[in-house]
């Protein structure tokens, strides 16, 4: 290990992989490109075709990784639960196969660390976001945390977890629950956002959170996550009319969650 390798004892690397087998090995050779180590990488496999399988053979030799299999195909939400079980240090940095970090990530990571280590507290230190949370608190290092409170109108407030880049816990699951199997990984991810806010969960999350990963799906190997056509459309549309129909919906849609789920 030379002296500008920067070596994380505390973290283990959690990628959760299907069927993208080349965004696996462009992520683990910009982390090595950038000199920056683990303990241990946990790839997550959900049941992927044979080449794929072949090739995370090669990345257990080639990069070191620790390889979590299935026999099939049983969805993200499993993919995340088995992948976290396998974890044996104090710190999880989850990341899926489609990131890669940018140049300012190792900074970000050894200021997260320092931060979740010094607040017993803290449960999350996020790197990236589609958006800016609606209701932050400057903390410092450039970093802010993410408030939720349940009676102001933006619903956005209820992402304070999300599956993008970050680092928590390894014992996230304990306080929060298993990731829910057997649904659509979107109502997964939803449900496990929901969980957080409901147990008190504290996160902060990086102010530049659009320049520590960026976020590259290959037309080879495009996003596994496929969404209604018609759902799409609303999300994009620029009709005032349908965007204050998705407010009014997703406010009440999201507090009846919170109260009843």
């Amino acid at each position: 290990m030379t002296a500008e390798t920067n070596y994380f004892s505390e973290i283990t690397l959690l990628i959760t992989h299907y069927n993208r087998s080349s965004s696996l090995e462009r992520l683990l050779k910009s982390f090595e490109d950038k000199q920056i180590r683990f303990r241990e990488i946990v790839v997550s496999d959900d049941g992927s075709k044979s080449e794929h399988i072949k090739k995370l053979e090669l990345f257990k030799t080639r990069y070191g990784i620790t390889r979590i299999l299935a026999a099939k195909n049983k969805g993200l939400a499993n993919n995340i639960n088995k992948g976290q079980r396998a974890v044996k240090t104090p710190f999880t940095l989850y990341v899926q196969e489609d990131f890669i970090p940018t140049d300012k990530f190792c900074q970000s990571l050894k200021v997260g660390l320092s931060l979740i280590k010094e607040d017993p507290e803290l449960d999350l230190v996020r790197f990236y976001a589609y958006r800016k949370h609606p209701y932050l608190n400057p903390l410092k290092d450039g970093f802010s945390e993410m408030k939720f409170h349940f009676w102001r109108p933006n619903a956005s407030q209820f992402n304070c977890y999300s599956d993008h880049p970050h680092l928590r816990r390894s014992s996230f699951l304990d306080k929060f629950g298993d990731y829910a199997e057997g649904i659509k990984s979107d109502r997964a991810e939803f449900k496990m956002a929901m969980s957080f806010v409901q147990h008190k969960g504290k996160a902060i999350i990086h102010n530049d959170f659009r320049e520590i990963f960026i976020q590259e799906n290959s037309s080879a190997e495009p996003s596994q996550v496929a969404r209604k056509k018609l759902k799409k459309q609303l999300q994009l549309s620029d009709s005032f009319f349908i965007k204050i129909v998705r407010i009014v919906y997703r406010n009440i849609k999201f507090r009846a969650e919170y109260l009843f789920s």
